[in-house]
């Protein structure tokens, strides 16, 4: 049982003191490296710490057998497992969307471009080196604008965007002026176009999906309106389009519309957008447009801009025949009137559609024999899962007013509200008062994890990941303008949540950790895993799972591991082979909790390097 830190006696809780001001200091004493390869601002807790003179030998250890009934023995003699460095060819490497892997399979509806894990005798068991003279991105909302070259050294988007303001090469920097195909004039512009249709501003609109997103100009500049935006982009269409977006602290991921649904749930997204992203939304009988209708919120919104918009306009200019454009258009029409989508605004080259708000309002088509409704059970199950050319019915309602899936608050009051998901019981097992007590316990975890680690808030960490969400009670303790979660909801957890996590304003995607994830190598500043390993045990490797973390971190990032403290200490042996600084602490309420927080650093090296601090 989990004695609670009122409880223990004054002598235990002046130990625990100690032991938490002294592993504190020595902490920030690891952090000291920190931004010494950048152009971060400095950390001056850990200088002071470092000026300090304390000695972090003084930090007794964690004696687990005088509360944890004498069962756990940690060998201590024996060296971990040392995971040596991957070849320098392998900086930035995908795994499950490798190039030589991918043209290996058919062309048609983008499968190449699809994930294609590799089997398990050819995954790498190493760690990804950084890039020569590799630095610290530079902090938000600067980023937004300069990508360090070292970091993404592919110049190829210079000279093919050249004219349409993607990106241009500036000395040691690459720049993003926020042009793109579709918006020369900027993402502003453009977005400022939108929002006279569209309630951006307000908190009515939050999430948003980009299909296609180039190097994510569009969710850049949607940030300052309070709308986060889940970008993707197939591998190497254009060369690093995705990276780029990660390093300039966009939210992205490496994906495509091809044969495999999307990792996200049902009515997920306030808002749809393709700006000339070269999806054929006519073919397959309606199937890429049935997938964004599946994930799209009712009384959502889809923007569609460029070909074959306003086709009698702009086919000269876009050498493309009249009549195949006219047929384009005319397809999407049709598909989107079968979807029961309400178009509001055309003008220029830039349509905007609404979904209705439930299936009361759409019933022409229910006698339609167009009209083919998908049979499922569970919308929500995409894992790998084909794409369907059918229609994802509305959720029942019992007015004709009434939004189909339940009305959601503005944001931010949304974050902190009960989801409709969780009001409704559609989540078996899961009350109102849980969702609740649940919420209180991420408010307690991270008011810890800011007294451990003070740059939390600082805008020190821009890309966030938490690798198994729940509830996104860790993303939503942590929200701030400065930062973004990817919330990721294991395949395999008990609890299909991530709809919850939409509900509440916040992004994310489903995900099985024996594979890897759809990124680049260095994505993430800080990431976070409750009671992952626990989760995936006997499911497939630790030690698999802890270099995909390597992979996906950045040189100096963080790391904060919760768990059982038998698991944990298994964690922390294999992490001895692996070039990051860890420190084992307790529980906030103290040294009889059996759960744990592991705390680490990855140490900065690069490639052909043996480096573990920058210069």
């Amino acid at each position: 049982m989990a004695l609670k830190s009122s409880s223990v006696d004054n002598k235990t809780r002046s130990s625990v003191q100690i032991f938490i001001v002294v592993g504190l200091c020595c902490f920030f004493y690891i952090l000291g490296a920190w931004q010494r390869s950048g152009f971060g601002k400095g950390d001056s807790i850990a200088l002071e710490m470092t000026k300090s003179g304390i000695d972090c030998n003084l930090v007794p250890s964690l004696s687990f057998e005088t509360h944890h009934s004498g069962d756990l023995t940690v060998d201590e003699s024996s060296k971990p497992e040392a995971f040596e460095p991957c070849d320098a060819r392998f900086t930035d490497y995908t795994p499950c969307q490798d190039q030589r892997r991918a043209m290996t399979f058919p062309r048609e509806n983008m499968i190449y471009r699809e994930r294609h894990c590799p089997p398990e005798e050819e995954k790498l068991h190493c760690l990804i080196p950084a890039p020569n003279g590799y630095v610290t991105p530079f902090p938000w909302p600067k980023s937004r604008d300069y990508v360090p070259y070292a970091n993404a050294p592919y110049k190829a988007l210079t000279v093919e965007k050249a004219i349409q303001n993607w990106i241009q090469y500036e000395g040691n920097v690459f720049r993003f002026p926020g042009g793109g195909t579709q918006f020369p004039q900027g993402a502003d512009k453009y977005i400022d176009q939108l929002a006279s249709v569209i309630p951006m501003g307000n908190g009515t609109v939050r999430t948003a999906l980009d299909t296609g997103c180039g190097v994510a100009s569009w969710g850049a500049y949607l940030w300052s309106r309070n709308v986060v935006a889940m970008s993707f982009a197939p591998r190497d269409s254009h060369e690093a389009q995705v990276q780029f977006a990660l390093e300039r602290g966009v939210p992205a991921v490496i994906g495509v519309l091809g044969t495999i649904k999307l990792p996200y749930p049902s009515r997920s997204f306030d808002m749809a957008h393709c700006s000339r992203c070269l999806i054929p939304w006519g073919a397959n009988d309606g199937m890429y447009l049935m997938e964004v209708d599946r994930v799209l919120r009712p009384g959502g919104y889809w923007v569609l801009s460029g070909p074959p918009i306003n086709w009698k306009t702009n086919y000269k200019a876009w050498q493309r025949p009249e009549d195949e454009l006219q047929e384009e258009q005319r397809k999407i029409e049709e598909i989107a009137k079968l979807l029961c989508w309400e178009k509001k605004y055309e003008h220029g080259e830039i349509a905007v559609w609404q979904k209705r708000v439930n299936d009361e309002s759409c019933r022409s088509r229910q006698d339609d024999p167009r009209a083919n409704f998908c049979k499922t059970d569970d919308p929500d199950d995409v894992w790998y899962k084909k794409m369907e050319g059918c229609i994802t019915p509305y959720p029942m309602v019992s007015n004709p007013d009434e939004v189909a899936g339940g009305k959601l608050k503005v944001f931010p009051e949304r974050l902190n509200s009960v989801p409709p998901r969780i009001s409704s019981g559609s989540i078996p097992g899961i009350s109102v008062e849980a969702y609740q007590e649940d919420s209180r316990e991420w408010r307690k975890h991270v008011k810890a994890y800011k007294r451990i680690n003070s740059l939390l808030d600082t805008g020190r960490y821009r890309n966030i990941m938490d690798m198994n969400a729940g509830f996104g009670g860790f993303a939503a303790a942590i929200e701030s303008p400065k930062l973004w979660t990817m919330n990721v909801v294991p395949t395999i957890a008990e609890k299909n949540t991530l709809g919850v996590i939409y509900e509440r304003g916040l992004i994310g995607i489903y995900h099985d950790w024996c594979e890897a994830l759809s990124t680049y190598p260095r994505t993430y500043d800080l990431i976070h895993a409750n009671h992952l390993f626990s989760l995936y045990k006997d499911k497939c490797d630790m030690g698999d799972i802890l270099v995909e973390m390597d992979r996906i971190l950045r040189p100096e990032g963080a790391v904060i591991i919760r768990d059982e403290v038998d698991v944990l200490v298994k964690v922390k042996k294999m992490i001895g082979g692996m070039r990051w600084d860890s420190k084992l602490v307790d529980h906030e309420d103290g040294p009889l909790v059996p759960e744990k927080v592991l705390i680490a650093v990855k140490q900065y090296w690069v490639a052909g390097g043996n480096s573990t601090s920058a210069n």
